[in-house]
């Protein structure tokens, strides 16, 4: 099983990706059952917010898109873990910025 987790946003717009293969993991069971724990179908509420990060983390056959507000209890703990595990993956902006008017 892999754990995606993608990070976008902020005031630079990069975005970075952890990839983790939960089962070569010396500890496997461990994320096993934090991935349990997670209510993928009850992301906290709270409305996304400008220039503040976005996580989109993927764990086949979930899926959920939080603000970072909302990385809380196994939802931070998954988060940190997956960051703590692996190096990213840097990719360019997330949104192309608009061109600057001449001048």
């Amino acid at each position: 099983m892999d754990v995606i987790v993608s990070r976008s946003g902020g005031l630079a717009g990069t975005r970075l990706t952890w990839e983790v293969r939960v089962d070569e993991q010396p500890d496997p069971d461990e994320w096993y059952i934090l991935i349990d724990e997670i209510p993928w179908g009850e992301p906290p509420p709270l409305p996304p917010e400008p220039d503040r990060f976005v996580y989109r983390i993927r764990c086949e056959p979930h899926e959920a898109t939080l603000a970072e507000r909302q990385l809380t209890g196994p939802w931070r703990q998954l988060v940190d873990r997956v960051q703590e595990t692996t190096d990213p993956e840097r990719h360019g902006r997330s949104e192309p910025r608009p061109p600057r008017p001449a001048r």
